[in-house]
C-alpha cells in the first residue's frame, strides 16, 4: 500500500499546485476572472458541452462581460454581450483579424482557404473571393434572378406534396446549394441526383454532428479524442468526402478551361488566377488553397442559409397570426401572379423584421469564431497576453437586453419603429461583424427574403393532424443551433 500511496499522493500535490498556479497566477498577471479550472479537464464539467453558450452566459453573470475559461488545458477569454464584442470585431480594426484555434476547423481546414486563415493568406484569399463573387453575380440582378428560378423548383417540389405532411430540410438544403453551386462551380444539380443528394446530406448531417456533445468535447480534447471512436470522426469522414467531392470538380474545370473564353465561374477564375501567378514562390494561389476555398464557401454558404429558411418557416407554422400579416403583406405589395424580386423588400419592413428576428432569436451559430490576441492588450480593465484565444460570443449580442427589449421571446417588434417601418440593430450580428464577417450574407439575405415569400405567397403553413404544437427550442445546441426536424402541410392558398 505504502508503494502505491507515495505516487498517488504525489500526484494529488502536484494537481493542488497546478491549480493553485493558475488561479493565483492569474491574478498576479491581472487576467480576466473565472472559474477554477480542474487539472487536465480544465472547466468541462462547469461548461456542459451539450450546451456551452447556456452555461457561458451564466458564468457572465457572476464574473462579467470579460472571463477566463479553460478548455482543457487551453486558456480562452470570453467575451460576452454586445458591448465587448463590438469592441474586438467591429472597433478592433485589423487588430483582431487572425483566427484563434478552434481544433476541429482547424484539422479539416489546415489553415487553408478563407474560413480559418490568417494574415496575408486571408487577405488576399478573401480579397479576391468578394471581387470574383461580386463579378458573378453575388448582390446584384443576374443572381437575383437565379435565386427566382430556383424558387419555382423548389415550389413544383411543395405542390408535389399536395398539402400532406412533408419535412422540407432536403429541397431547402438542395435549393441554397444551387445557388451557391451555380457561383462557385458554373452548374446546377437535379433534386434527385443521387450524388448531389448526398453531398447535401453529408453537410446537414455534418453541421449537427459539430455541435453535438462529441463535437464540442473534440474542440476541448482534440489530443485525446482524436484516438477515440465517437460521431465526431463521422464529422471528419463526412467533410473528408464532401472535399473530394469539390477535388473531382475542380479536376473537371482544369480539363475543360479555355483561358480565351474567360472564366465560367468561381472556380475557372481562380484556376486562371494560379495561372498568372505560377512564378510567385509565395503566392496564395495554389490547388489547395483553391480547394478550400470553394469547400468553405459551399459548406457555409449552403447548410447555414438553409437551416434559417427551415427555422423561419418553423417560427411561422407556430405563429400563425405573424404568418396571416406576412400573407396581407405579400398580397399588397406583391399580389400573386408575379414573382416576388428584391425591389420589394423596402416595401415590405414586417416580412423584413421576421425575417431578421428569426436569424436572432435561433442565432445559429451561438459562439461565433475565435480570434486570436496578436500583443498584449488591455480590455475591460485586464491585462490580455498575445496569443491568447478571443471567443466573441455572437449569441450573448443578439440577446442583449440592452439591446433588445425582449431578448428571449420571438419579437418582431425588435426590428420594427413606431411607425411600423424597419429599423437596424448594431447588435443584429448572425453573420458576424466587421471586416472578417461572412462575405456571404448578402447572398444569404436575398435568399431568405426571396425563398419564403415565394413559399408564402401561394401557401399557408400549418401543422399535420394530431399535431398543436412544435418546439422551437434548439435540438441540439453547441457550435451550431440546429432546430428539430418537423414536418408541415404545405396548403394552397
Amino acid at each position: 500500500m505504502d508503494l502505491l500511496g507515495a505516487p498517488a499522493g504525489l500526484l494529488a500535490v502536484c494537481l493542488i499546485l497546478w491549480v493553485a498556479w493558475k488561479t493565483i497566477g492569474a491574478k498576479k498577471r491581472n487576467l480576466p476572472p473565472g472559474p477554477t479550472p480542474l487539472p487536465l479537464v480544465g472547466n468541462l464539467l462547469q461548461l456542459r458541452a451539450s450546451n456551452v453558450a447556456g452555461r457561458l452566459q451564466k458564468m457572465s453573470e457572476k464574473y462579467g462581460p470579460v472571463f477566463t475559461v479553460y478548455f482543457g488545458l487551453d486558456q480562452v477569454v470570453v467575451l460576452h454581450g454586445y458591448e465587448v464584442v463590438k469592441k474586438i470585431l467591429v472597433d478592433g480594426g485589423d487588430e483582431f483579424l487572425d483566427r484563434g484555434s478552434f481544433p476541429s476547423a482547424d484539422k479539416t481546414n489546415r489553415g487553408l482557404g478563407i474560413l480559418m486563415a490568417s494574415g496575408e493568406r486571408w487577405l488576399q484569399i478573401r480579397r479576391f473571393s468578394l471581387t470574383t463573387l461580386r463579378n458573378f453575380g453575388m448582390g446584384k440582378k443576374s443572381i437575383e434572378e437565379r435565386i427566382q428560378e430556383e424558387a419555382e423548383y423548389l415550389m413544383k417540389e411543395l405542390r408535389a406534396t399536395k398539402g400532406q405532411p412533408y419535412n422540407p430540410a432536403m429541397v431547402l438544403s438542395c435549393a441554397t446549394a444551387n445557388v451557391v453551386g451555380h457561383i462557385l462551380l458554373g452548374e446546377r444539380f437535379d433534386y434527385q441526383d443521387e450524388e448531389y443528394r448526398r453531398i447535401v446530406r453529408l453537410l446537414i448531417e455534418s453541421l449537427r454532428l459539430e455541435s453535438s456533445v462529441a463535437g464540442q468535447l473534440y474542440n476541448i480534447f482534440p489530443r485525446i479524442m482524436d484516438y477515440l471512436p465517437g460521431p465526431h470522426q463521422t464529422f471528419f469522414s463526412n467533410l473528408s468526402d464532401v472535399q473530394a467531392f469539390v477535388g473531382r470538380k475542380i479536376k473537371e474545370h482544369e480539363k475543360t478551361l479555355d483561358p480565351s473564353a474567360g472564366p465560367r465561374d468561381f472556380v475557372d477564375a481562380f484556376l486562371l488566377k494560379m495561372e498568372q501567378e505560377k512564378n510567385n514562390p509565395k503566392t496564395e494561389f495554389t490547388t489547395d488553397n483553391l480547394m478550400m476555398t470553394v469547400y468553405d464557401i459551399f459548406f457555409a454558404g449552403t447548410e447555414t442559409t438553409s437551416t434559417s429558411l427551415r427555422y423561419t418557416l418553423m417560427i411561422l407554422l407556430e405563429h400563425p397570426e405573424m404568418q396571416a400579416k406576412v400573407h396581407e403583406e405579400i398580397d399588397r405589395v406583391i399580389g400573386r401572379e408575379r414573382p416576388p424580386s428584391m425591389k420589394d423588400r423596402l416595401k415590405m419592413p414586417y416580412t423584413e423584421a421576421i425575417l431578421h428576428e428569426a436569424q436572432r432569436f435561433l442565432a445559429l451559430i451561438p459562439l461565433g469564431f475565435t480570434r486570436v490576441v496578436k500583443k498584449d492588450m488591455e480590455l475591460n480593465g485586464f491585462t490580455i497576453p498575445k496569443g491568447a484565444t478571443l471567443y466573441p460570443i455572437l449569441n450573448s449580442a443578439l440577446r442583449d437586453p440592452k439591446q433588445f427589449k425582449n431578448p428571449y421571446q420571438f419579437d418582431p417588434g425588435h426590428f420594427l419603429d413606431e411607425k411600423g417601418n424597419f429599423k437596424k440593430n448594431g447588435a443584429d450580428m448572425p453573420f458576424s461583424a466587421g471586416k472578417r464577417n461572412c462575405l456571404g450574407e448578402g447572398l444569404a439575405r436575398m435568399q431568405l427574403f426571396l425563398y419564403i415569400t415565394t413559399i408564402l405567397q401561394s401557401f399557408h403553413l400549418k401543422h399535420p393532424p394530431g399535431v398543436t404544437k412544435i418546439n422551437l427550442t434548439p435540438e441540439v445546441s453547441g457550435f451550431g443551433n440546429i432546430p428539430h426536424q418537423v414536418d408541415f402541410c404545405f396548403s394552397p392558398r
